[in-house]
């Protein structure tokens, strides 16, 4: 018959002590190696942030340009190219410094409007005549530098909001059509249609933009993004006067809208890499 004294001793808290003890004293080369650290991975190259995103960004894009407010009564949709290199923070925050060419046509009624007062002061074409014609263009080029934010991101996809401020550019040209000669080295020299140059208007400006925009990515693996923007840009142009110039002046301006204040919208496709 079992003593019931020796049976509860067998499996006792002092027996699990001591064995507790025994792993605790293990000489340092029998102990168990100490546990992994599991999170997400953390860079340390000169690419890459510490949480894996691209230190580094570059984006080249184009697209079409809306003239908005007192600008659409004057100029036309046209296109739009853009460039730019920037610094990402983090895989939400960057900065990005850009350059951006917005192309825009001329109105017919200001063309129409302008060909009058051209003709009024007696300008004339390369044979003499009255002018029949006018054509125009206008552009603004600008450099800006552009604080970004990508929210929501996912592996493919994801939206962000850009602004941005800086110096633009703008220049106004109208021309005449005319007839230049062209020199090739095979067939000798021959007549081609060239538009004349009869005046230039240019405004330098403060300015300002801000827009929203979304990615994708065709692979989580890719390391290009496209990306589709609408920005909506405000350029601070400040007012000069008409002028028709005078025999104490040579200040002439038939086209003062080119120094009014400028807006308009660049939708734009492009990459990002």
């Amino acid at each position: 018959m079992l003593d019931s004294d020796s049976s509860s001793s067998s499996s006792s808290p002092d027996t699990s002590s001591e064995m507790l003890d025994e792993r605790v004293t293990l000489p340092n080369n029998l102990q168990p190696p100490p546990r992994r650290s599991y999170g997400r991975p953390r860079y340390t190259d000169s690419q890459h942030n510490a949480d894996g995103s691209n230190k580094y960004t570059f984006l080249i894009g184009g697209g079409f340009t809306l003239p908005t407010g007192g600008t659409h009564n004057d100029l036309t949709t046209s296109y739009n190219i853009q460039g730019g290199v920037g610094r990402n923070l983090n895989k939400n925050f960057g900065v990005i410094a850009q350059i951006d060419w917005a192309n825009f046509g001329i109105q017919s009624n200001t063309l129409n409007n302008l060909l009058n007062t051209y003709n009024s002061i007696g300008a004339v074409d390369q044979n003499g005549n009255p002018l029949s014609q006018l054509g125009g263009s206008s552009h603004v080029w600008s450099l800006t530098l552009n604080p970004i934010y990508n929210f929501a991101q996912s592996d493919t996809t994801g939206p962000y909001v850009v602004g941005g401020f800086g110096f633009y550019h703008k220049t106004a040209n109208f021309t005449i059509p005319g007839v230049g000669t062209y020199c090739d080295p095979y067939y000798g020299c021959y007549q081609v249609q060239a538009n004349q140059s009869i005046d230039k208007y240019t405004s330098n400006a403060f300015g300002v933009n801000a827009g929203v925009g979304f990615t994708y990515k065709p692979s989580r693996f890719a390391s290009a993004r496209f990306y589709v923007e609408a920005r909506y840009v405000f350029v601070d142009n400040q007012p000069r006067p008409y002028s028709l110039g005078s025999a104490t002046s040579t200040y002439f301006n038939v086209f003062p809208q080119n120094s009014a204040r400028t807006t308009y919208i660049p939708v734009t496709l492009g990459v990002r890499f």
